[in-house]
């Protein structure tokens, strides 16, 4: 068993990342013992990802809120506590919170062999926000 105290920082989630404003908490990066990443992140009001997609695919527990998820090609999804979203390998999507409501989720990826387990793309545009 490993134990790690709670101590980390909450960071702010990057510009090239993000629109609007992210908070993040580390839970866990992959390393020799595990190839699985997890984060905290807390989207305010309006707040999303950019298009990104997962080598390994990625699970998002939804914690508190209300909160969007949509694939390209595919139609906006509502979230909400206790809901569970899997996007497969190498599916472009982008999630975040409603206009008007935070949310938060715990987001869960694996790395693949050369350690990575995310590809950035381009920021969702107003009209794939509102669509």
């Amino acid at each position: 068993m490993k134990y790690t105290q709670s101590g980390g920082q909450t960071g702010a989630g990057p510009d090239e990342w993000f629109t609007g404003t992210v908070q993040i908490d580390g839970i866990r990066n992959p390393d020799d013992q595990t190839a699985i990443g997890c984060a905290h992140v807390r989207f305010a009001p309006g707040a999303r990802t950019a298009w990104h997609h997962h080598p390994k695919g990625q699970t998002l527990y939804v914690t508190d809120g209300i909160g969007l998820v949509a694939t390209r090609g595919g139609g906006v999804q509502e979230i909400r506590p206790g809901d569970v979203v899997y996007i497969e390998p190498g599916e472009e999507h982008w999630h975040g919170a409603t206009p008007d409501r935070f949310m938060a989720h715990v987001a869960m990826q694996e790395a693949d062999e050369n350690g990575e387990v995310v590809t950035w793309l381009d920021h969702v545009t107003d009209a794939e926000y509102t669509a």
